[in-house]
């Protein structure tokens, strides 16, 4: 039985323009995602722990950065437990590589060794004997490959070992979706190679398949990268088993990171003022959380509300906070004016109209004439002018 941790899309050293003040913080969250890897790692044990690509953001780093990661990377080393690594589309493998740069391997004190692996276009698979295992690899030294990674991998008449595991860092073919993608794998692909499981990254969303006898799995990021990953935060337990001839491959997820998401949907009727919206939201108050927060319905014509100042004042009770007015002004309640007023003509014309658009499912438009009513019913509400 083989027990492996399967990473990807760290993304250390990522700037995080959209975070502005935050953007350290989250740097911060994403190494410590990294080091709660290698704790795992330690604490089930596993046998192999696979980095499919991306670890850093982009080939330019500190040194300091790359020793940081070559400590975490030495305490695997340390508990004997194996590393392989590809490049992935950030930290790809070309001339100006990190991986050129710095000799990880050697960094983590695996020089000589099979403990730590980086897969490169001259390296692309490594036989690990104390396993049973063969890891492959193949990647590229451009970013956009020539073609896919799998079109030349079988592993059907391999007889190197017993266990026989991939690594590409890429999209899975989806019609209008990843034909621009610079990596690109198909299901029939994914099925041809024979192999027992194929760990991916590029997708910062935990997800998996099957593809034949090939079980397939991202492991997405260990902590978002971008703040609208609500399916990012895990690493993937790949079990690895054979019995009675048979084999089986199980995968479990893991909670690495510490970022959550809320989405919260608010009846504009029920907010009594911008204040009020404040403090009812300040009451969910936590660092780690990314709050979306969408008021909808119908507002009373008292309600006076600006997202930006919302989101101004809840900005340091959270990691990021984003608030979407999308409630309507409410349309007359009560008598109307006579007809025969220019108020009175005014609402009825409107109103007739947001009635036909909303009828018509043109929700935007109508939620444009609703706000041309509330603010025509407040600029005409003293003028009783008979037409």
């Amino acid at each position: 039985m083989l027990r492996v941790l399967h990473t990807a899309d760290v993304h250390l050293g990522a700037r995080h323009a959209d975070l502005g003040e935050q953007a350290a913080a989250q740097r911060e969250r994403q190494f410590a995602a990294f080091r709660a890897t290698v704790d795992l790692a330690m604490a089930e044990p596993v046998d192999l722990v696979l980095i499919v690509g991306d670890l850093f953001d982009s080939n330019v780093q500190p040194r300091r950065s790359v020793e940081a990661v070559a400590a975490e990377l030495r305490r695997l080393v340390d508990a004997r437990i194996r590393t392989v690594l590809v490049p992935g589309t950030h930290d790809v493998y070309d001339r100006a590589s990190i991986y050129r740069s710095y000799d990880l391997p050697a960094l983590a004190g695996a020089l000589g060794s099979d403990l730590l692996t980086v897969l490169t276009p001259d390296r692309v698979a490594v036989v690990l004997e104390a396993l049973d295992l063969v890891v492959h690899g193949p990647v590229f030294a451009t970013k956009r490959a020539p073609h896919s990674p799998l079109r030349d991998l079988s592993v059907k008449a391999d007889a190197r070992a017993t266990w026989h595991i991939g690594m590409v860092h890429g999209s899975i073919a989806i019609a209008g979706q990843t034909d621009g993608d610079e990596v690109v794998v198909t299901t029939d692909e994914i099925a041809a190679t024979g192999l027992d499981y194929l760990a991916l990254g590029h997708w910062h969303s935990t997800s998996r398949g099957k593809a034949g006898h090939t079980v397939y799995a991202y492991s997405g990021a260990p902590e978002p990268v971008a703040l609208d990953q609500d399916r990012a935060g895990k690493a993937l337990l790949v079990t690895l088993d054979q019995r009675n001839g048979k084999k089986s491959v199980v995968v479990d997820e893991r909670q690495i990171g510490r970022t959550r998401f809320e989405k919260v949907e608010l009846d504009g009727a029920s907010v009594a003022s911008q204040p009020a919206l404040v403090d009812l939201l300040a009451a969910r108050a936590d660092p780690d959380l990314v709050l979306d927060v969408r008021l909808v319905g119908v507002r009373p014509d008292a309600l006076d509300l600006h997202a930006d100042e919302v989101e101004a004042a809840l900005a340091g009770r959270f990691l990021k906070v984003r608030v979407r007015d999308l409630s309507v002004p409410a349309l007359s309640e009560g008598a109307l004016p006579s007809e025969d007023t220019v108020l009175g003509a005014f609402i009825r014309d409107v109103e007739a109209r947001v009635a036909e658009l909303e009828a018509g499912g043109d929700d935007v438009a109508a939620g444009e004439l609703r706000d041309g009513l509330r603010l025509g019913r407040l600029l005409l509400g003293g003028i009783e002018v008979t037409l």
